[in-house]
């Protein structure tokens, strides 16, 4: 099944996506910062919500894993 049709493959998606593009700021700042308008700019907005949220999505990580682990 499609990660858009179903809710916990889509929020899964979301946070592989956030957690990659934070790594990747991390990693080579320049490589995001240049794309912050457009349809690349998802990809900087991301790396700003892993970055200023990194708790709040470490726990979802944590959350998503035990669920995809112990409850599927």
């Amino acid at each position: 099944m499609s990660a858009i049709f179903n809710f916990q493959s889509l929020l899964t998606v979301i946070l592989l996506l956030i957690c990659t593009c934070a790594y990747i700021r991390a990693l080579a700042p320049s490589m995001l910062d240049k794309n912050k308008s457009g349809l690349l700019g998802i990809f900087w907005k991301c790396a700003r919500i892993g970055e200023r949220k990194s708790p709040w999505v470490a726990f979802c990580c944590v959350v998503m894993a035990f669920s995809i682990l112990f409850l599927q």
